[in-house]
């Protein structure tokens, strides 16, 4: 009856998902002491907001076998993944993954940004790149100043807001200056500001490219190690259509692609509450299905979104439980869970216990 009633636990789904936990590969565990259970769930995602959201469930299967749920704990066990052939991971950040867009103009920064911040909201340690040499934006939008400092003056270390790490050539040059660079010095600077960085333990650094498919994504695509991709792009059509050539270079560099985001997929009138499909409806599921890869969400065209990112305040700290904060949140949530099935790499995990 024990192994019954684990099998049941471990076809409950994730928050915000589809995904059970079966599917993540979740280890769930039952020890019955007379009339009582006490249940222990492993998992290979943040799982600051699983306990909560599944402890409802837990508990009515455990009363449908007669028993009351003494104790529920989940385990957060995030491994390393799997990366590119030939490439060398890095000891102390597990995990990689690509935000990348086929052009510009499609949100992928604040994209990159929210979904660092909300992942690290459900218990993972995060850090961003900043990999966009010529254009970058996420120190104004974690609203950083000011510059890193050098211990010993060859590494450095990086910069800190609402709870993960940062680092971006933003940090190291006049906000006016301009990279009047060419492509081999652009992506000398990338892994410099990778490799010289003193990232701490991370579970997810996220890198946030620069649009298109040139130099630099090649240059992340050969010589670091990327345990998956995103794409983030708009409905609408012309977006589409880079944002598929961007899924292909990921796949010739045998980068596994995590799956999509559309961005600005809808606009909610703030006065009438009219919804409209400003750039097109249904571009980036459709994109999806074509080359089977998930749609990890949908993402809202708001004005808090661009007021809040201009202010340094992203989304999903300024306002979290607003619409636009549960977006970027449930989107998180299916990113952790589609790299949680992709295959392990042999190091050592980060562990957290949560229960009650």
């Amino acid at each position: 009856m024990t192994l019954a009633f684990e099998t049941q636990v471990a076809q409950l789904r994730l928050p915000s998902t589809d995904t059970t936990l079966a599917e993540i590969g979740a280890r769930v565990t039952a020890a019955v002491d007379g009339s009582s259970v006490a249940v222990s769930v492993r998992v290979g995602v943040p799982a600051a907001a699983l306990r909560d959201a599944l402890q409802g469930q837990v508990q009515e299967l455990a009363q449908a076998c007669g028993w009351t749920l003494a104790r529920l704990e989940f385990e957060q066990r995030i491994a390393s993944h799997a990366v590119q052939p030939n490439v060398e991971v890095r000891p102390n950040v597990r995990n990689l993954i690509a935000i990348a867009s086929g052009k510009g103009g499609v949100g992928k920064s604040t994209t990159a940004v929210n979904l660092a911040l909300a992942l690290a909201a459900d218990g993972a340690r995060v850090g961003v790149l900043d990999a966009d040499i010529y254009g970058p934006s996420v120190p104004m939008m974690l609203g950083l100043h000011g510059r890193p400092d050098s211990p010993d003056g060859k590494s450095i270390e990086p910069m800190r807001a609402y709870g993960i790490e940062a680092m971006s050539i933003g940090l190291l040059v006049e906000q006016d200056t301009p990279m009047i660079w060419r492509g081999p010095m652009a992506t000398s600077a990338l892994t410099q500001l990778l490799n010289d960085t003193r990232w701490g333990e991370l579970d997810y650094l996220v890198v946030d490219l620069p649009p298109g498919t040139g130099d630099i994504q090649l240059t992340l695509a050969q010589k670091i190690p990327v345990a998956g991709a995103v794409i983030v792009t708009t409905p609408q059509d012309v977006a589409t259509l880079d944002a598929r050539k961007a899924l292909k270079m990921f796949e010739k560099v045998e980068v596994p692609v995590l799956g999509l985001v559309e961005n600005m997929a809808v606009h909610v009138c703030s006065n009438c509450g009219h919804a409209e499909h400003v750039f097109g409806e249904g571009g980036g599921a459709r994109m999806a299905q074509q080359y089977g890869v998930p749609l990890l969400g949908s993402l809202p065209l708001e004005l808090a979104i661009r007021e809040q990112g201009d202010a340094g305040r992203p989304v999903v700290v300024a306002d979290p439980q607003s619409t636009a904060a549960r977006s970027y949140q449930a989107t998180a949530r299916r990113l952790a869970a589609a790299l949680a099935q992709r295959p392990h790499t042999p190091r050592p995990l980060s562990v957290s216990l949560l229960g009650t």
